[in-house]
């Protein structure tokens, strides 16, 4: 599996602007999920913004993940719920609120051994980071990019690299095998905008495989 782009809304959006931003970002093809990730609103509002979201998701084919919230997470129609510590709940709560069919991802940040019982418990996929210094949330961790290649080579579970990533310091993190690349910051705040982010990220993933 090559690497794919996996990006994640900031924590608090203009929804009328954030809807045509978040369109530019998938409008080219490069984008495989997308996390609504938003923080000290309201329940309803995290219901408003993930229905008007995840139409513009599924037309570009992109799967939309909720996190945090099973339960919102069911009452949009999201593919799926990231959860991170247990105040999030467990991959075996998630699963049996959304279904067989639905995504789980899971934090993992700089430990194999939660990967591993994450995976054991049914998740679909597993995070680990901040590879990177972040200004988005403060990190648990700060792994290495060796742990993603121990991954890929002991386990089918796909694994997603976050933490400060952005076109410049992904190649190590695609080269060491990381199935997905998720980026906040890098793309919302890109001075030309996030069609311009994307493609950079996207052309520097396609390079750092050669």
């Amino acid at each position: 599996m090559s690497t794919q782009l996996y990006i994640i809304s900031p924590e608090k959006i203009d929804l009328p602007k954030f809807k045509v931003d978040l369109k530019n970002a998938l409008e080219d093809g490069h984008v495989a999920v997308f996390q609504l990730r938003l923080k000290n609103i309201s329940d309803e509002e995290i219901i408003k913004a993930g229905k008007e979201l995840l139409p513009i998701c599924h037309e570009y084919g992109v799967q939309f993940i909720l996190n945090d919230q099973s339960d919102l997470a069911m009452r949009i129609g999201a593919d799926g719920v990231h959860i991170g510590e247990e105040q999030d709940g467990t991959v075996e709560q998630a699963r049996k609120i959304l279904g067989k069919r639905k995504i789980i991802g899971v934090s993992c940040y700089g430990s194999v051994d939660r990967a591993m019982d994450m995976a054991e418990a049914g998740a679909d996929y597993v995070a680990f980071g901040a590879f990177y210094p972040t200004t988005t949330k403060e990190p648990k961790a700060r792994p290495d990019a060796e742990i993603l290649t121990w991954w890929v080579t002991n386990s089918e579970i796909p694994c997603v690299a976050i933490g400060g990533i952005k076109a410049e310091n992904c190649s190590p993190l695609v080269k060491a095998g990381a199935d997905f690349i998720a980026v906040v910051s890098a793309i919302w705040n890109h001075s030309k905008g996030s069609k311009e982010a994307v493609k950079e990220l996207s052309l520097a993933i396609g390079s750092s495989k050669n």
